[in-house]
């Protein structure tokens, strides 16, 4: 979470003058940035050295075997996706064996408002935050379904945040569905979920759904997992 100056000051046992001047080294080498409320959090270069550590990890074998697991349990691709700025990013992903593929590798960068993955990750701040982001957000229609109508997509986040569970009905891509599930991270907030999405002529929204309870167990491993690769970097 944002740390102010102070607060940092004082966990690190730093005196707040030298805390000032360290923390504008690490802006002006891209690894840390103030926000708005002044409070500091990751820079660019901190982001790319967690994904590359990441995607380096030997973690990242139990990762996708659990995604395997799942895929095979489903039909369908499946993957871990992460919000960055305004887009979700798909950080794994296992795909389907069917040749009918809809090619989103991981590194893809998809819109926040028209995702599965998306919408549930914004339900997860604060409802005002949450409004102000909207209200700001630029959204185009990417399908004859995508929610551009700010209330309504508000409405939808909103009935997200009752049920925890991201839904896409074909509002990214024509012919595609998809649904999400958080990925617990212990008492904090939760920053990825785990999604699945399919071709609606092999599935439909409401059979992507019966799957639930399986994707459930799935994130909870998959949060072991992310414990461990946590603590092996403390």
């Amino acid at each position: 979470r944002p740390m102010s100056v102070s607060d940092l000051a004082e966990v690190l046992d730093i005196p707040i003058p030298s805390m000032y001047r360290l923390l504008e080294q690490l802006q002006n080498l891209n690894f840390v940035q103030l926000d708005l409320p002044g409070k500091v959090t990751c820079g660019k270069r901190t982001y790319e050295l967690a994904m590359d550590l990441w995607q380096n990890s030997h973690f990242k074998t139990e990762r996708l075997s659990i995604l395997q697991q799942l895929s095979t349990q489903i039909g369908e691709t499946v993957g871990i996706a992460i919000l960055q700025d305004l887009d979700v990013v798909y950080v794994d992903r296992v795909l389907s064996d069917w040749p009918l593929q809809i090619y989103l590798p991981a590194g893809s960068h998809v819109p926040v408002w028209a995702s599965a993955s998306g919408k549930l990750l914004l339900a997860q701040l604060p409802k005002d935050k949450c409004e102000r982001i909207i209200d700001k957000m630029s959204i185009h229609a990417l399908t004859t379904k995508t929610q551009t109508n700010k209330n309504h997509l508000m409405q939808t986040i909103a009935k997200t945040r009752d049920t925890q569970i991201g839904i896409d009905n074909e509002e990214f891509i024509p012919g595609m569905v998809a649904c999400a599930v958080l990925i617990p991270n212990g008492k904090q907030q939760a920053f990825a979920t785990l999604f699945t999405h399919g071709p609606t002529v092999r599935k439909s929204l409401e059979d992507l759904l019966s799957y639930i309870p399986v994707m459930k167990e799935a994130a909870d491993e998959l949060s072991i997992t992310f414990s461990r690769d946590y603590e092996s970097l403390a």
